[in-house]
């Protein structure tokens, strides 16, 4: 959920921690997009899918 507006007659509850990792998921999968293979899904077997996922984030991940 995005942080509501502060104008609003109804305020939503906002979690500031589920958002963070909420983001942090999406940049996960927009890195695996840019993988074509990935992206489109040419390894038919599960378990060669998977490694391939495994891969691609190892690559692209960042030490922090």
């Amino acid at each position: 959920m995005i942080s509501p507006m502060p104008n609003r007659r109804a305020i939503l509850a906002f979690d500031p921690v589920a958002y963070r990792k909420r983001n942090l998921i999406e940049r996960a999968f927009c890195r695996l997009k840019d993988w074509r293979a990935i992206a489109t899904r040419y390894d038919k077997t599960a378990r060669n899918f998977l490694a391939g996922i495994c891969l691609v984030l190892a690559v692209t991940s960042r030490i922090s």
